[in-house]
């Protein structure tokens, strides 16, 4: 529940923590309430794409850098059709926007979405406090929203989980679309939608891929119906415990051997179609400052991350799996988690982080072009 915060810059409001920590701050954006899985951001840019990430769907945002808004919100930076995180938490809001593309403020957007967020508190003390204890949920609330903390605190505690959440096809397209490819056409890709970033089938477009972007409910029927060259699988919400469709489909097309690239959910999707168990993480990987390392190469690449599940898979030996045999490609620095898996008897692979970079860094565009050669290779 949402209304106006025109000319209610000052509303107090109040974040509640599920285990009982409590912020007191100002209203920012929409006022009203909101509940969700509390996360930390910790990009100091881009947080028009951090937003319109499909990815944050149901989770409250913390951005650690302390300043936001500074460059406004326009409208060529948007990853998606709308706003998904359900709240968003600032330490110092921008008074005024600079930047030559800014249309309007981000406290302006917030509310014209309806997306109830606060200012004003301490947001080191809450990051420490989610490193230490872990994601959990979060309850945001300003205007006639706000009642005592006991009432509050046990409205946050009814709230869902993130655990055995199954959120794809809420932000998932519901009608497939296509995404020409720029120049000459080279490739056709069919792009399974678990809550894809725009930029995503762009960065494909780039190289000549003609993108069939299709619904989380897709078949393989679906999926084949394009006579794809090469077939994606996106990133998305939810728990990948959740997902048993996505992973019959993506077994479906590891049996026919079709190129195959995933990204974040995609890679937990692969992991599960080979047979590999998921697990949450204490707090998850968000940001564009994470440090990956590619076994394959040696090369320690910087990452936009949005993930709070991982693939549980050895990172110290290949595994045989029933489409032959997978090795982690790819590994956190910062604690070892799996980013990325590749077969070493069929043309997939995967990595657990984002690629397209939206708004950056760009180390791993490179990932875009072994996609093309997977599909160059079995088209020789």
């Amino acid at each position: 529940m949402t209304t106006s915060t025109r000319g209610a810059v000052k509303t107090p409001a109040v974040l509640v923590l599920e285990d009982g920590r409590i912020f007191r701050g100002r209203a920012y954006g929409a006022v009203g309430e909101t509940f969700g899985e509390a996360v930390f951001s910790t990009g100091m840019t881009g947080y028009q794409e951090t937003l319109t990430d499909p990815s944050y769907h149901r989770q409250v945002v913390v951005m650690t850098a302390p300043h936001v808004g500074n460059t406004g919100v326009n409208d060529e930076d948007m990853e998606s059709r709308k706003i998904w995180v359900s709240g968003y938490v600032v330490r110092d809001p921008a008074r005024v926007p600079s930047s030559w593309r800014s249309r309007r403020t981000l406290d302006e957007e917030l509310d014209a979405q309806g997306v109830v967020g606060i200012s004003g508190i301490d947001t080191r003390a809450l990051t420490r406090h989610l490193r230490e204890r872990g994601a959990m949920r979060v309850g945001i609330f300003s205007g006639g929203a706000v009642q005592d903390d006991a009432a509050l605190l046990a409205r946050v505690q009814e709230a869902p989980q993130m655990k055995g959440a199954n959120l794809s096809a809420e932000v998932a397209t519901t009608e497939p679309y296509v995404v020409p490819a720029i120049g000459e056409k080279k490739f056709t890709v069919a792009a399974v939608d678990l809550g894809i970033k725009g930029m995503t089938p762009h960065r494909m477009a780039e190289r000549g891929i003609e993108v069939h972007v299709l619904p989380a409910t897709a078949t393989v029927e679906d999926v084949y119906a394009v006579n794809p060259d090469g077939v994606f699988f996106s990133n998305g919400p939810g728990d990948p415990a959740t997902a048993d469709h996505p992973v019959s489909v993506m077994q479906g097309v590891l049996e026919r051997g079709t190129p195959l690239f995933g990204i974040c959910f995609g890679n937990q999707i692969l992991g599960r179609a080979l047979g590999f168990g998921t697990f949450k993480l204490k707090y998850g990987h968000r940001g564009i400052n994470q440090p990956v390392q590619d076994r394959t190469t040696g090369k320690v690449e910087v990452t936009a991350h949005n993930h709070g599940f991982a693939v549980d898979a050895p990172l110290d030996r290949v595994s045989e799996t029933p489409f032959g045999r997978a090795e982690v490609s790819h590994v956190c620095l910062n604690d070892n988690v799996v980013e990325g898996l590749q077969l070493l008897d069929r043309p997939a692979f995967s990595v657990q982080y984002h690629p397209e970079a939206a708004a950056g860094p760009h180390d791993a565009a490179y990932l875009f072009d072994r996609f093309v050669s997977l599909m160059e290779g079995q088209r020789a």
